[in-house]
């Protein structure tokens, strides 16, 4: 659920300044203001997203640019989100249902990237699942989340369209990477009264996002801003 200015403010104080450089809790909190000023509400993403350290999830040569709401590459053809894009997901997958405490249930996240996300989502989610299936990104996220020591984070190594479905059902499901229509096996592991946040490929061949509730009545599927992800593909590799 979306705060008010009040929680917002707070979610950036939370961020308060300290380190040197990239280092710099202000360089984070700097990115949350913008990321507010830009129409992002939801005080909890915003908080979550000033904790994480984003310049540790790309390269060093791109470092500088991590704050930067930009995508940015990191290997094999794939990018990390920009924060804008990462923001605006998890604000949609929160306006599903959330449990007493606030927090999303069990998510499974769907192209684990560099790992960024799921570091964010730890802080949104009682256990996020991310899984990867490109083994050389896979190893990279592994490393690049070691040192965070997040006991709610799950790593998998394998095809994602086919979802995991020994963690199931998930209260929310999330995927950076947007095919022709959503896997069926996601549908079926997300649990009654969940949320599915992904890009979809539209009739036009460009991408869109799409937030999807199942409902006891069944399946309901909304279509909102243009956005631009890598395509969704089967197997490993």
């Amino acid at each position: 659920m979306a705060g008010g200015k009040n929680d917002i403010k707070k979610a950036v104080k939370t961020v308060t300044p300290g380190g040197v450089g990239l280092d710099s809790q202000a360089v984070r909190a700097r990115m949350v203001r913008k990321l507010a000023a830009q129409g992002l509400s939801d005080a909890r993403v915003l908080a979550a997203m000033g904790l994480v350290e984003r310049h540790r999830f790309v390269d060093t040569a791109l470092a500088n640019q991590a704050y930067e709401d930009t995508s940015l590459p990191i290997g094999l053809g794939q990018t990390i989100s920009k924060p804008n894009v990462v923001a605006r997901m998890l604000e949609l997958l929160r306006g599903g249902a959330l449990e007493a405490n606030g927090k999303l249930g069990r998510v499974l996240e769907i192209g684990t990237g560099c790992g960024y996300q799921a570091a964010v989502l730890s802080h949104l989610a009682t256990e996020v699942y991310s899984m990867e299936r490109l083994r050389s990104l896979h190893d990279k996220a592994r490393e690049n989340l070691r040192t965070l020591r997040l006991p709610n984070v799950h790593l998998l190594f394998g095809d994602g369209m086919a979802g995991f479905p020994k963690g199931a059902p998930y209260a929310a499901i999330i995927a950076a990477a947007g095919g022709q229509a959503i896997p069926p096996a996601w549908i079926e592991q997300l649990a009654p009264g969940g949320r599915l946040v992904a890009p979809i490929q539209t009739a036009g061949g460009a991408q869109a996002l799409v937030v999807l509730d199942k409902t006891m009545q069944g399946v309901r599927q909304t279509v909102l801003e243009a956005v631009h992800f890598v395509p969704l593909k089967s197997g490993t590799s």
